[in-house]
Protein backbone atom coordinates (compact mmCIF):
# COMPACT_ATOMS: atom_id res chain seq x y z
CA UNK A 1 0.00 0.00 0.00
CA UNK A 2 1.21 3.08 -1.09
CA UNK A 3 2.22 5.39 2.12
CA UNK A 4 -0.28 8.25 1.92
CA UNK A 5 -3.14 5.94 1.47
CA UNK A 6 -1.70 3.96 4.49
CA UNK A 7 -1.87 7.38 6.35
CA UNK A 8 -5.41 7.79 5.01
CA UNK A 9 -6.99 4.25 5.83
CA UNK A 10 -5.20 4.49 9.32
CA UNK A 11 -2.30 1.68 7.84
CA UNK A 12 0.59 3.63 8.47
CA UNK A 13 3.61 2.21 9.79
CA UNK A 14 6.69 3.95 10.27
CA UNK A 15 10.45 2.51 11.65
CA UNK A 16 12.49 4.47 14.13
CA UNK A 17 16.36 4.16 13.28
CA UNK A 18 17.29 6.39 15.50
CA UNK A 19 18.08 10.24 15.41
CA UNK A 20 21.92 9.62 16.54
CA UNK A 21 22.01 6.03 15.37
CA UNK A 22 24.93 5.70 13.40
CA UNK A 23 25.35 1.79 13.15
CA UNK A 24 25.63 1.63 9.52
CA UNK A 25 25.26 -2.23 8.90
CA UNK A 26 22.88 -2.82 11.39
CA UNK A 27 20.94 0.44 9.68
CA UNK A 28 21.37 -1.66 6.08
CA UNK A 29 19.75 -4.83 7.25
CA UNK A 30 16.91 -2.63 9.52
CA UNK A 31 16.16 -0.97 6.19
CA UNK A 32 15.97 -3.69 3.76
CA UNK A 33 13.90 -6.52 6.15
CA UNK A 34 11.44 -4.07 7.28
CA UNK A 35 10.62 -2.80 4.13
CA UNK A 36 9.95 -6.14 2.81
CA UNK A 37 7.86 -5.97 5.86
CA UNK A 38 5.58 -3.23 4.40
CA UNK A 39 6.63 -0.68 7.13
CA UNK A 40 5.34 2.68 4.75
CA UNK A 41 8.40 5.43 6.25
CA UNK A 42 11.83 4.89 7.70
CA UNK A 43 13.00 7.63 9.55
CA UNK A 44 17.04 7.50 10.02
CA UNK A 45 19.35 10.56 10.75
CA UNK A 46 20.73 13.47 8.93
CA UNK A 47 23.89 12.07 7.68
CA UNK A 48 25.61 11.04 4.59
CA UNK A 49 26.37 7.46 5.44
CA UNK A 50 23.35 6.55 7.67
CA UNK A 51 21.14 7.68 4.26
CA UNK A 52 23.23 5.50 2.44
CA UNK A 53 23.15 2.46 4.10
CA UNK A 54 19.26 2.82 4.10
CA UNK A 55 18.81 3.20 0.68
CA UNK A 56 21.37 0.11 0.30
CA UNK A 57 19.07 -1.61 2.45
CA UNK A 58 15.85 -0.59 0.30
CA UNK A 59 17.53 -1.68 -2.76
CA UNK A 60 17.91 -5.23 -1.63
CA UNK A 61 14.55 -5.28 -0.47
CA UNK A 62 13.14 -4.45 -4.07
CA UNK A 63 15.57 -7.15 -5.02
CA UNK A 64 14.02 -9.83 -3.31
CA UNK A 65 10.26 -7.93 -4.41
CA UNK A 66 10.36 -5.60 -7.17
CA UNK A 67 6.84 -5.30 -6.73
CA UNK A 68 7.34 -3.21 -3.43
CA UNK A 69 5.79 -0.23 -2.46
CA UNK A 70 9.10 1.85 -1.41
CA UNK A 71 8.79 3.60 1.96
CA UNK A 72 9.31 6.47 2.23
CA UNK A 73 13.14 7.89 3.31
CA UNK A 74 12.99 10.28 6.22
CA UNK A 75 15.20 12.74 7.81
CA UNK A 76 15.45 13.84 11.73
CA UNK A 77 16.19 17.03 12.82
CA UNK A 78 15.79 19.21 16.07
CA UNK A 79 14.58 22.55 17.07
CA UNK A 80 17.26 22.49 20.21
CA UNK A 81 18.75 20.21 22.73
CA UNK A 82 16.52 16.74 22.41
CA UNK A 83 17.11 13.50 24.02
CA UNK A 84 16.85 11.76 20.47
CA UNK A 85 20.21 13.72 19.45
CA UNK A 86 22.14 13.16 21.77
CA UNK A 87 25.16 10.30 22.45
CA UNK A 88 26.27 8.81 25.80
CA UNK A 89 30.00 9.08 26.82
CA UNK A 90 32.57 8.34 29.45
CA UNK A 91 35.76 7.70 29.87
CA UNK A 92 36.89 3.78 30.34
CA UNK A 93 40.03 4.44 32.44
CA UNK A 94 38.00 5.57 35.17
CA UNK A 95 35.95 2.69 35.95
CA UNK A 96 36.96 0.42 38.90
CA UNK A 97 38.50 -3.10 38.03
CA UNK A 98 35.73 -4.66 39.91
CA UNK A 99 32.64 -2.85 38.75
CA UNK A 100 30.16 -5.62 37.52
CA UNK A 101 29.42 -3.19 35.24
CA UNK A 102 25.78 -2.38 35.49
CA UNK A 103 25.87 0.22 32.43
CA UNK A 104 26.31 -2.61 29.54
CA UNK A 105 23.47 -4.92 30.91
CA UNK A 106 20.78 -2.29 30.74
CA UNK A 107 22.16 -0.95 26.79
CA UNK A 108 19.25 -2.15 24.35
CA UNK A 109 22.17 -1.26 21.83
CA UNK A 110 24.86 -3.50 22.96
CA UNK A 111 27.09 -0.18 22.35
CA UNK A 112 29.03 -0.79 25.97
CA UNK A 113 31.40 -3.85 25.22
CA UNK A 114 33.61 -5.15 27.40
CA UNK A 115 36.49 -3.52 28.79
CA UNK A 116 35.72 0.22 26.74
CA UNK A 117 33.81 3.26 26.55
CA UNK A 118 31.00 3.83 24.54
CA UNK A 119 30.40 3.04 20.94
CA UNK A 120 29.65 5.95 19.37
CA UNK A 121 28.11 4.36 16.48
CA UNK A 122 25.62 2.08 18.09
CA UNK A 123 24.63 4.73 20.67
CA UNK A 124 21.44 5.79 19.85
CA UNK A 125 20.84 7.90 23.19
CA UNK A 126 18.59 6.24 24.94
CA UNK A 127 20.23 7.48 28.35
CA UNK A 128 19.59 4.22 30.35
CA UNK A 129 23.32 3.83 31.29
CA UNK A 130 23.31 7.19 33.04
CA UNK A 131 21.64 6.54 35.84
CA UNK A 132 22.99 3.08 36.03
CA UNK A 133 26.29 4.15 36.51
CA UNK A 134 26.96 3.44 40.25
CA UNK A 135 29.85 5.93 40.40
CA UNK A 136 27.82 8.72 38.05
CA UNK A 137 30.74 8.18 35.52
CA UNK A 138 28.60 8.62 32.39
CA UNK A 139 27.89 11.96 30.94
CA UNK A 140 25.39 13.07 27.95
CA UNK A 141 27.23 14.49 24.56
CA UNK A 142 24.22 16.96 22.72
CA UNK A 143 24.43 16.88 18.93
CA UNK A 144 22.70 18.51 16.11
CA UNK A 145 23.02 20.45 12.79
CA UNK A 146 24.24 23.96 12.28
CA UNK A 147 22.05 26.16 10.29
CA UNK A 148 24.11 26.64 7.58
CA UNK A 149 24.69 23.14 7.41
CA UNK A 150 20.65 21.87 6.72
CA UNK A 151 19.34 23.22 3.10
CA UNK A 152 22.33 22.28 1.19
CA UNK A 153 22.24 18.44 2.85
CA UNK A 154 18.88 18.03 2.55
CA UNK A 155 18.95 19.27 -1.25
CA UNK A 156 22.27 16.54 -2.16
CA UNK A 157 20.38 13.58 0.29
CA UNK A 158 16.93 14.38 -1.03
CA UNK A 159 14.25 12.37 1.23
CA UNK A 160 10.80 11.93 0.74
CA UNK A 161 10.42 13.83 4.25
CA UNK A 162 11.66 15.58 6.80
CA UNK A 163 10.73 15.40 10.83
CA UNK A 164 11.58 18.18 13.07
CA UNK A 165 11.61 17.18 17.09
CA UNK A 166 10.48 20.43 19.03
CA UNK A 167 9.12 20.52 22.85
CA UNK A 168 6.97 22.85 24.35
CA UNK A 169 7.79 26.91 24.56
CA UNK A 170 10.45 26.49 21.20
CA UNK A 171 8.07 27.90 18.70
CA UNK A 172 10.96 30.37 17.89
CA UNK A 173 13.15 27.81 17.55
CA UNK A 174 11.18 25.83 15.11
CA UNK A 175 10.38 28.82 12.76
CA UNK A 176 14.35 28.93 12.27
CA UNK A 177 13.95 25.08 11.39
CA UNK A 178 11.29 25.50 9.27
CA UNK A 179 12.95 28.35 6.85
CA UNK A 180 16.01 26.02 6.61
CA UNK A 181 14.79 23.07 5.60
CA UNK A 182 12.38 25.00 3.17
CA UNK A 183 15.44 26.89 1.79
CA UNK A 184 16.47 23.54 0.33
CA UNK A 185 13.99 23.97 -2.08
CA UNK A 186 12.71 20.18 -1.66
CA UNK A 187 9.14 19.03 -2.76
CA UNK A 188 8.68 17.03 0.54
CA UNK A 189 5.90 14.60 0.76
CA UNK A 190 5.50 15.36 4.40
CA UNK A 191 6.82 17.57 7.06
CA UNK A 192 6.43 15.75 10.29
CA UNK A 193 6.34 17.29 14.09
CA UNK A 194 7.46 15.10 16.78
CA UNK A 195 6.26 16.64 20.35
CA UNK A 196 5.50 15.42 23.54
CA UNK A 197 4.77 16.97 26.73
CA UNK A 198 8.21 16.79 28.10
CA UNK A 199 9.29 20.06 29.32
CA UNK A 200 12.54 19.88 27.47
CA UNK A 201 15.52 17.55 26.40
CA UNK A 202 15.80 14.35 29.02
CA UNK A 203 12.62 14.95 30.87
CA UNK A 204 11.12 12.06 32.60
CA UNK A 205 7.80 13.84 33.06
CA UNK A 206 5.56 16.35 32.02
CA UNK A 207 6.29 19.83 32.70
CA UNK A 208 3.67 20.86 36.09
CA UNK A 209 0.77 22.37 35.25
CA UNK A 210 1.07 21.83 31.37
CA UNK A 211 -1.26 19.07 29.54
CA UNK A 212 -2.98 18.10 26.03
CA UNK A 213 -4.39 21.60 25.80
CA UNK A 214 -1.09 23.59 25.97
CA UNK A 215 0.58 21.32 23.79
CA UNK A 216 -2.54 21.74 21.27
CA UNK A 217 -1.93 24.86 20.92
CA UNK A 218 1.33 25.06 20.11
CA UNK A 219 0.99 22.25 17.60
CA UNK A 220 -1.34 24.86 16.60
CA UNK A 221 1.48 27.54 16.00
CA UNK A 222 3.47 24.22 14.39
CA UNK A 223 0.82 24.17 11.86
CA UNK A 224 0.50 27.85 10.93
CA UNK A 225 4.19 28.09 10.16
CA UNK A 226 3.87 24.78 8.05
CA UNK A 227 0.77 26.26 5.99
CA UNK A 228 2.96 29.26 4.90
CA UNK A 229 5.48 27.27 3.57
CA UNK A 230 3.20 24.98 2.51
CA UNK A 231 3.89 21.89 3.70
CA UNK A 232 1.63 18.64 4.48
CA UNK A 233 2.04 18.09 8.37
CA UNK A 234 1.99 14.43 9.70
CA UNK A 235 1.68 14.84 13.88
CA UNK A 236 3.96 12.54 15.88
CA UNK A 237 2.52 12.42 19.39
CA UNK A 238 5.80 11.63 21.50
CA UNK A 239 3.70 9.62 24.66
CA UNK A 240 7.22 8.52 26.33
CA UNK A 241 10.06 8.84 24.45
CA UNK A 242 12.38 5.65 23.10
CA UNK A 243 10.85 3.22 25.66
CA UNK A 244 9.33 0.98 23.52
CA UNK A 245 11.79 -1.84 24.23
CA UNK A 246 11.01 -1.56 28.12
CA UNK A 247 7.85 -3.35 28.59
CA UNK A 248 3.90 -3.07 27.68
CA UNK A 249 3.13 -0.84 29.49
CA UNK A 250 4.62 1.86 27.66
CA UNK A 251 1.88 1.54 25.32
CA UNK A 252 -0.19 3.20 27.64
CA UNK A 253 1.33 6.98 27.59
CA UNK A 254 1.32 6.37 23.58
CA UNK A 255 -2.37 6.10 23.11
CA UNK A 256 -3.21 8.28 25.96
CA UNK A 257 -1.75 11.56 24.85
CA UNK A 258 -3.43 10.53 21.30
CA UNK A 259 -6.91 10.02 22.65
CA UNK A 260 -6.57 13.18 24.49
CA UNK A 261 -4.88 15.58 21.13
CA UNK A 262 -7.87 14.10 18.93
CA UNK A 263 -10.10 16.59 19.38
CA UNK A 264 -7.77 19.31 20.25
CA UNK A 265 -4.85 18.80 17.34
CA UNK A 266 -5.05 20.79 13.80
CA UNK A 267 -5.65 19.07 10.92
CA UNK A 268 -3.12 16.53 9.69
CA UNK A 269 -2.83 12.45 10.10
CA UNK A 270 -1.97 11.53 14.09
CA UNK A 271 0.84 9.20 14.73
CA UNK A 272 1.46 7.37 18.14
CA UNK A 273 5.04 7.03 18.68
CA UNK A 274 7.42 7.11 21.76
CA UNK A 275 6.64 3.56 24.10
CA UNK A 276 4.89 2.21 21.34
CA UNK A 277 4.87 -1.55 20.83
CA UNK A 278 2.72 -5.03 20.65
CA UNK A 279 0.16 -3.98 22.49
CA UNK A 280 -0.37 -0.36 20.90
CA UNK A 281 -3.19 -1.72 18.98
CA UNK A 282 -4.88 -3.80 21.01
CA UNK A 283 -5.10 -1.54 23.57
CA UNK A 284 -6.06 1.80 20.89
CA UNK A 285 -8.84 -0.47 19.81
CA UNK A 286 -10.09 -1.11 23.45
CA UNK A 287 -9.72 2.83 24.45
CA UNK A 288 -11.11 4.23 21.09
CA UNK A 289 -13.95 2.02 20.46
CA UNK A 290 -13.22 -1.09 18.35
CA UNK A 291 -10.96 -1.41 14.89
CA UNK A 292 -12.56 0.69 12.82
CA UNK A 293 -12.35 3.63 15.62
CA UNK A 294 -9.11 2.63 16.04
CA UNK A 295 -8.33 3.70 12.38
CA UNK A 296 -10.41 6.72 12.14
CA UNK A 297 -8.62 8.07 15.40
CA UNK A 298 -4.63 7.12 14.73
CA UNK A 299 -3.06 6.86 11.29
CA UNK A 300 -0.69 4.66 12.25
CA UNK A 301 2.15 4.21 14.77
CA UNK A 302 6.34 4.26 14.71
CA UNK A 303 8.10 1.76 16.36
CA UNK A 304 11.74 2.25 17.35
CA UNK A 305 13.41 0.73 20.43
CA UNK A 306 11.05 -2.89 20.52
CA UNK A 307 11.93 -3.28 16.17
CA UNK A 308 15.59 -2.58 16.73
CA UNK A 309 15.73 -4.87 19.40
CA UNK A 310 13.81 -7.53 17.97
CA UNK A 311 16.75 -8.22 15.19
CA UNK A 312 19.65 -7.24 17.20
CA UNK A 313 20.69 -10.88 18.28
CA UNK A 314 20.48 -11.90 14.37
CA UNK A 315 21.95 -8.74 12.87
CA UNK A 316 24.74 -9.46 15.65
CA UNK A 317 24.79 -13.26 14.85
CA UNK A 318 25.59 -11.82 11.15
CA UNK A 319 28.18 -9.59 12.18
CA UNK A 320 29.71 -12.47 13.82
CA UNK A 321 30.17 -13.88 10.33
CA UNK A 322 31.40 -11.03 9.14
CA UNK A 323 28.19 -10.79 6.77
CA UNK A 324 25.45 -8.37 6.91
CA UNK A 325 22.22 -9.96 7.45
CA UNK A 326 20.66 -9.39 4.24
CA UNK A 327 23.38 -11.20 2.71
CA UNK A 328 22.70 -14.57 5.43
CA UNK A 329 20.02 -16.38 3.73
CA UNK A 330 20.57 -19.52 7.16
CA UNK A 331 19.22 -16.05 9.27
CA UNK A 332 17.72 -13.18 7.41
CA UNK A 333 14.22 -15.16 7.05
CA UNK A 334 13.89 -15.06 10.90
CA UNK A 335 14.30 -11.87 11.12
CA UNK A 336 11.71 -11.12 8.67
CA UNK A 337 9.24 -13.10 10.07
CA UNK A 338 9.99 -11.37 13.46
CA UNK A 339 9.56 -8.00 11.54
CA UNK A 340 6.10 -8.83 10.22
CA UNK A 341 4.80 -10.20 13.68
CA UNK A 342 5.28 -6.58 15.23
CA UNK A 343 4.37 -4.87 11.54
CA UNK A 344 1.16 -6.73 10.44
CA UNK A 345 -1.69 -6.21 12.87
CA UNK A 346 -1.10 -2.54 11.62
CA UNK A 347 -1.37 -3.38 8.30
CA UNK A 348 -4.05 -6.12 7.86
CA UNK A 349 -7.46 -5.24 6.23
CA UNK A 350 -10.06 -6.65 8.57
CA UNK A 351 -10.23 -3.45 10.64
Amino acid sequence: MPPEQALACGRWVKLICGASNQDLAAIEDLCGLYALAGVHCIDVAADDAVVAAARRGLSWAREQRPQLSTPWLMLSLSDGEDPHFRKAWFDPSRCPPDCPRPCARVCPAEAIPAGAGVSRERCYGCGRCLPACPLGLIEARSHGLDATAVPELLARLRPDAVEIHTSLGRGEAFARRLEQVAASGLPLRRLAVSCGLEAGAGAASPRPGVGPRELASELWQRFALLRRHRFLPLWQLDGRPMSGDVGDGTAHAAVNLLLALRQLAPPGPLQLAGGTNGRSLPLLRQRSGGPQSARRVAAGVAFGGLARRLLAPLVLEAERRGRRLLDEPSLWPQALTLAQQLVSPWLAADG
